[in-house]
């Protein structure tokens, strides 16, 4: 067993983690700053909602779903120009993430949008029954009641970044993909391959477990 693991060099497998964990957390946090109220607007600028806007809703919908229907590999190298504009890099951890946040806000804005969809009609016409300005409704009805749903997507969503992380080591972003790619591909490494795809699996667990725990703590239905 000792003989198998020969080719692992820990402070290598130590720093590919940091890098998938700096990926993940700078892309994930800009994925929820971008993809709540893009889902929220998707939501109200809909047919029959409070902020009813078809021309909007169709536009927003539309982009939504180009983003979301390229492959991210696709995505990653299309948007080596916007990220060099952005960022000065297109390699590296500061390179994966504007890339990261464009995959990953779309689909997060679409589980945000499903989930304010579950909200009774009858609730919202209740509250502006009540005067309740269309900030309120927003703040104090829709997303505390789909607070629930939003965090549900929000684990679904810090999963697929995990695999859209992994994906990003073909461009050289670094981390856990990017050691697998170069060592465990490229050179034929198996326990290299092992060790990459152990911990990334230890980490979508440990996503998942946090994740169920948070959405089970802020459903009070």
């Amino acid at each position: 067993m000792i003989d198998f693991f020969h080719n692992i060099v820990w402070a290598d497998i130590g720093q590919a983690t940091f890098d998938t964990l700096l990926m993940l957390g700078g892309s994930f946090a800009l994925t929820l700053v971008l993809g709540i109220p893009l889902g929220v607007l998707l939501f109200l600028t809909d047919r029959g909602q409070i902020s009813q806007n078809i021309a909007v809703n169709r536009l927003l919908g539309f982009s939504v779903n180009i983003l979301r229907s390229i492959p991210f590999v696709i995505l990653l190298i299309m948007m080596i120009p916007l990220t060099l504009a952005l960022v000065g890099t297109s390699l590296g951890v500061a390179g994966a993430i504007p890339p990261l946040v464009a995959g990953a806000a779309p689909f997060y804005a679409r589980l945000v949008e499903s989930a304010l969809r579950e909200i009774p009609r009858s609730t919202i016409e209740a509250v502006q029954a009540m005067g309740a300005t269309r900030i309120q409704i927003i703040t104090k009805v829709l997303v505390p009641e789909a607070l629930p749903g939003i965090v549900s997507g929000a684990t679904i969503t810090a999963i697929a970044l995990v695999s859209f992380t992994a994906m990003a080591g073909v461009v050289g972003a670094g981390g856990l993909g990017d050691l697998a790619i170069r060592y465990g591909y490229q050179r034929f490494q198996g326990d290299v391959m092992l060790v990459t795809v152990a911990l990334l699996i230890v980490l979508v667990q440990l996503i998942q477990f946090a994740g169920d725990r948070l959405a089970g703590a802020v459903d009070h239905r």
